[in-house]
């Protein structure tokens, strides 16, 4: 019986790590590539220059819509790009989207789910479609880690409340 019991309880903790999200529930409908792009304007002349390591740079942001009554559409941006001595080796952009079905959130926890939880999904394709497009274009692999999506969608939020806070503390000035 307690064999039984773990069974089940290995289950349920299974089951939200596929997810369910406490109450709500979230079902990935389809992951794909909405754009992506690969520029080296300083190729050949860039393969010549072996001296020293290219600085990169990465940025991440997201994008969240709903696109039906409980479907939504999530697109994380990855661009990444690499300088050598003051030139642009090369930059990528890839937009790596994803309908999620999601349902049983109120609204206070909807936001978490679109910022943070559903990106963490899509970004290991991005990270390895840019991987893959840098490679491909006949430079070394990056080193393009792990993304806190939690701490980026609470800085999002502090972001906006600061903004909302200084909208109204504008109009409170000027009346």
């Amino acid at each position: 019986m307690a064999e039984n019991d773990q069974q089940d309880s290995t289950q349920n903790n299974g089951d939200q790590a596929a997810g369910q999200q406490a109450d709500g529930q979230v079902k990935i409908q389809r992951i794909y590539v909405k754009d992506c792009s690969f520029e080296s304007p300083a190729v050949p002349q860039a393969f010549e220059q072996q001296d020293s390591r290219p600085e990169y740079g990465l940025n991440v942001t997201t994008q969240a819509r709903q696109v039906g009554e409980t479907l939504f559409e999530v697109t994380v941006i990855l661009t990444v790009d690499a300088k050598q001595n003051d030139q642009t080796l090369f930059l990528v952009e890839v937009q790596q989207a994803g309908l999620f079905g999601l349902s049983g959130f109120d609204e206070e926890r909807l936001g978490p789910v679109l910022g943070a939880f559903c990106p963490a999904q899509l970004y290991p394709y991005a990270r390895e479609r840019a991987t893959s497009m840098i490679t491909h274009g006949g430079f070394p692999a990056p080193q393009l880690h792990p993304v806190n999506f939690e701490r980026l969608y609470a800085e999002q939020v502090r972001r906006n409340r600061e903004a909302r806070m200084n909208e109204g503390a504008s109009s409170s000035a000027e009346n």
